[in-house]
């Protein structure tokens, strides 16, 4: 079978993989079993040194790495570096803070006793990463689980194949031993059965609701872990006293970035009666000042969807949400590069949106976001709630112990103030309600990457 890479930028062919044949899936599994106990016994620092060597890879490629984003997934060439900072940001912390995340815990002295918990390796983690943000996300579980003394397999989506191959080029010139990190271009039953090999022991997922419910459904045949990084409909709430200016240029980017395919962007936008018309007006000016168009140009600042379907899929959700009573802000005339039937979708903020609207209920990962007005904290807090998703929620307000408050009330992963569309790496990354479940990131990160082994021994003389 062949997976082939549609790029969004022309419609061309730009890559093509076969798929492994269950052979290769078998040999592959082989060599990260065999591989595995002895990078287990390495020593931690000797794993930190290849994983640096790994960064050190990483961004001598930066600049090829930036322009196949580009044209892998339509990312403008102007913001797609920053993908290439953001991965290497993660990795270092996440290598910078592996003694003290895998260090024995102390329980505490006991009279003749001498007793520990150590964080063990699970064995063989199989990540299976998405295209949208392909290697923020495929090194949230990759290093950590090296890190960690696992093997890694990566599956990487269809859409971005080229990235998983990035990886595997950096590890192997960083040093890496043979069979510890191998990349498999899978079809989704040859996904499946991956997960149901008993040399799998874990399966860090990024992807949609559905795909998820699928990952779920065949690891539950077995008793192994599952981290599933979902979807979102992530909700804003701008108060009265925000900073108008400020909160604008954030959710502006927080909504937009991306041409809005990121799971953790903004969607639903919730704005204090006394200052929704200036805040409004202010997001449609600054919508208006994206150049939608070829992303290998530097000047564009909004590039295409990943493919056709999907941005018609995104105007139909919009037509639903306006059919609902929404009224569309943006004209999608202004933007001449917008076509139907072509991956190259305008910006679109959906005015005084109902509550059971579309883009106030459903994930639509485009460039759309929808605005109402509240007259409360209490009634902001009900509507960001009311939903089935659960990543993350931010507030725009001066009032930081308003904030905190505030974000103990709403059901969320993270919880921002004045700020939105971020993941710090020593913060958990984790999301609650069909966002997801399990953690990445962060010392709790290397928890799910870890199973605990107690040592419970009497001291004898």
């Amino acid at each position: 079978m062949s997976i082939r890479t549609i790029s969004p930028v022309d419609g061309r062919v730009y890559a093509e993989r076969t798929a492994a044949s269950p052979a290769a899936i078998d040999a592959a599994l082989q060599r990260a079993r065999a591989a595995q106990p002895a990078w287990r016994a390495a020593p931690l620092a000797a794993r930190a040194a290849i994983l640096e060597r790994f960064c050190q890879e990483f961004e001598r490629r930066a600049t090829a790495i930036a322009s196949g984003l580009t044209w892998q997934m339509g990312r403008p060439i102007r913001f797609a570096p920053s993908e290439v900072r953001g991965t290497l940001e993660r990795a270092r912390h996440m290598i910078g803070i592996a003694a003290s995340a895998l260090a024995d815990l102390d329980p505490g002295a006991k009279a003749g006793f001498r007793r520990f918990i150590r964080r063990e390796p699970l064995g063989v983690v199989f990540t299976v990463a998405a295209w949208n943000y392909p290697y923020l996300i495929a090194v949230n579980s990759v290093v950590p689980a090296l890190m960690a003394g696992n093997a890694v397999l990566l599956k990487h989506s269809a859409q971005t194949p080229l990235c998983a191959e990035v990886f595997a080029e950096c590890l192997s010139a960083a040093g890496l031993p043979a069979g510890l990190f191998q990349v498999l271009h899978l079809a989704h039953a040859d996904t499946a059965a991956v997960i149901r090999d008993a040399r799998v022991d874990f399966v860090a997922f990024t992807g949609s609701v559905a795909g998820g419910r699928a990952v779920q459904k065949v690891a539950a045949e077995r008793f192994i872990g599952v981290g599933l990084e979902l979807g979102g409909c992530d909700p804003v709430y701008v108060r009265g006293d925000a900073d108008l200016s400020h909160a604008i240029e954030n959710i502006v980017d927080g909504a937009y970035f991306n041409s809005g395919q990121s799971c953790c962007g903004l969607q639903r936008i919730y704005v204090h009666e006394s200052v929704y018309e200036p805040f409004t007006r202010g997001c449609i000016e600054l919508i208006r000042q994206y150049r939608l168009g070829d992303p290998t140009d530097p000047a564009t600042t909004l590039g295409p969807l990943v493919r056709s379907a999907a941005a018609d899929a995104v105007r139909a959700q919009v037509q639903a949400a306006v059919t609902a009573g929404a009224r569309p802000a943006i004209d999608e005339r202004e933007f001449a590069a917008s076509r139907a039937g072509t991956p190259y979708l305008a910006p679109q903020l959906l005015l005084d949106a109902p509550p059971g609207s579309v883009v106030m209920r459903e994930e639509i990962f485009g460039p759309v976001a929808g605005v109402m007005q509240v007259r409360s904290d209490d009634e902001a807090v009900a509507h960001m709630n009311d939903s089935a998703f659960g990543l993350t929620a931010a507030v725009w307000t001066r009032d930081a112990q308003a904030a905190e408050a505030l974000g103990q009330r709403v059901q969320t992963g993270t919880w921002f103030m004045n700020r939105c569309d971020y993941l710090d790496p020593a913060l958990a990354w984790v999301g609650v309600k069909d966002s997801g479940r399990g953690c990445t990131l962060s010392v709790v990160g290397y928890e799910h990457l870890t199973r605990p082994k107690s040592f419970h021994l009497r001291v004898t003389t």
